[in-house]
């Protein structure tokens, strides 16, 4: 559902502008709105979990997202539609971290490669399948039911979470670090300000926010050298497995992330199909996650962890250029064949990135690392999507729809990011995550 709420607004905007007596251009405020909220609070998503347990916050998370949707659905203004939205964000960002840190303390390290590449499928299939089904909901029914289709699916949640998920003791002594959360919550909320309004903003607004988000995030560092228990925990970062894997993985994210914004707008405004045609086209980069789901263990196994991921880094380069090569003359069915691979080849680079992230997490800093991995992902959905638009805006002519050259060299440039991120995955040692993958070194067999 989070997933799934985060681009399934986008198709329905024209309809939601007109019923609420509103422009479209400011209906983006809809979609900011949670996304900021996601990014401002999934950083403390584990301190609640520790200090009130991990199945009531997951629960209570559950339960504000569901009637935060019901709120947006019956939302009569837009003042009010932003803010059901941001309430919906609030359980949103409490609910995923939260979620997947109950996964992690469910199951032993030899089954997380099987466990993560279920719980990693939501978050490569639901970007993409929102503006399908958000489309379809307000063509067919309204722009009301993309947010009531949530209803039923977290009340099933609710009822599941109280049956199966085993209630973890709290922590009452844990202190929640209120000036560390204000600082990077800021911080974090101003970055993604400024990946939203990225060329649309006045340079001036651009360089005092993103001054002012460079000194609330250094004020954090500062604040919290030999802190305990920070709101934040970026010491997580020097361990090599969660470092490489959170960070030189962001990299292929976002070149990854980036085609979800760039393909619709190349085959409708470079080759000139209808939505409809987009769409299902689009579509089809979710088609081979289920059968990837099922290959990433074995082939972790194989190779492990560093070989699997320098080859999906130089992968994930080699499909950018290919939809770089995309022209008018291109057969429909090449097309679809690309958008399928690539998207086979996007979900081996998040399962086993994902995976790697908390293979070597000690369990007593599991709910830091998901709160600081679940803002990561987030923030390179963001991050692809406004370098996409920027490298368009950049490339070409002011006051102009791109063509199929500009989104051809875009797509070139985004494709330097996987291979920048080779080098760190090499950093990584053969035996790394080796308890979850069950490689074994040829040294060591």
């Amino acid at each position: 559902m989070e997933q799934l709420d985060a681009t399934i607004i986008t198709t329905a905007l024209p309809d939601m502008s007109r019923a609420l007596r509103t422009s479209s251009v400011d209906m983006n405020l809809a979609v900011s709105a949670y996304v900021l909220t996601l990014a401002v609070f999934i950083p403390v998503s584990g301190w609640f979990a520790d200090r009130f347990g991990a199945r009531r916050v997951f629960m209570s998370a559950l339960a504000l997202f569901t009637l935060g949707s019901v709120l947006c659905g019956a939302a009569q203004s837009f003042s009010m539609l932003v803010a059901t939205r941001v309430l919906q964000g609030l359980g949103g960002a409490m609910m995923t971290p939260v979620g997947r840190l109950i996964l992690l303390r469910s199951f032993e390290r030899s089954q997380l490669v099987r466990a993560m590449t279920y719980t990693t499928l939501p978050a490569i299939i639901g970007p993409v399948l929102g503006p399908l089904v958000g489309g379809y909901l307000s063509t067919y029914l309204s722009w009301r039911w993309i947010f009531y289709v949530n209803v039923p699916f977290g009340l099933l949640g609710l009822l599941l979470a109280w049956r199966l998920v085993n209630p973890v003791p709290e922590e009452p002594d844990a202190r929640f670090d209120f000036g560390g959360f204000v600082l990077f919550g800021a911080g974090v909320g101003l970055l993604q300000f400024l990946m939203e309004a990225l060329g649309l903003a006045r340079a001036s607004l651009l360089l005092a926010a993103g001054a002012a988000c460079v000194a609330l995030l250094l004020g954090f560092v500062l604040r919290n050298r030999g802190r305990d228990r920070p709101a934040v925990d970026l010491r997580l970062l020097r361990e090599r497995a969660f470092g490489v894997a959170t960070l030189a993985g962001g990299l292929c994210r976002v070149a990854m992330n980036a085609p979800l914004y760039l393909l619709p707008l190349m085959l409708q405004l470079g080759l000139g199909m209808s939505a409809v045609q987009s769409g299902s086209l689009t579509f089809l980069s979710a088609m081979g996650s289920p059968v990837i789901r099922l290959a990433v263990g074995p082939a972790l196994e194989r190779w492990g962890f560093r070989r699997l991921l320098v080859g999906s880094a130089l992968a994930c380069s080699a499909m950018l250029a290919a939809f770089a090569s995309i022209g008018h003359a291109t057969p429909g069915w090449v097309i679809a064949a690309t958008i399928v691979l690539f998207g086979a080849v996007r979900s081996t680079q998040f399962m086993t990135s994902n995976t790697l992230a908390y293979a070597d997490v000690e369990p007593a800093r599991l709910s830091r690392a998901t709160s600081l991995g679940g803002l990561l992902q987030q923030l390179t959905v963001s991050f692809g999507v406004a370098l996409g638009a920027a490298a368009l805006r950049l490339l070409g002519a002011a006051h102009a729809l791109p063509g199929l050259a500009q989104f051809h060299a875009a797509l070139l440039s985004l494709a330097a990011l996987p291979l920048l991120a080779i080098p760190a995955f090499l950093r990584l040692h053969p035996d790394d995550g080796a308890v979850v993958s069950g490689h074994r070194p040829a040294r060591q067999r």
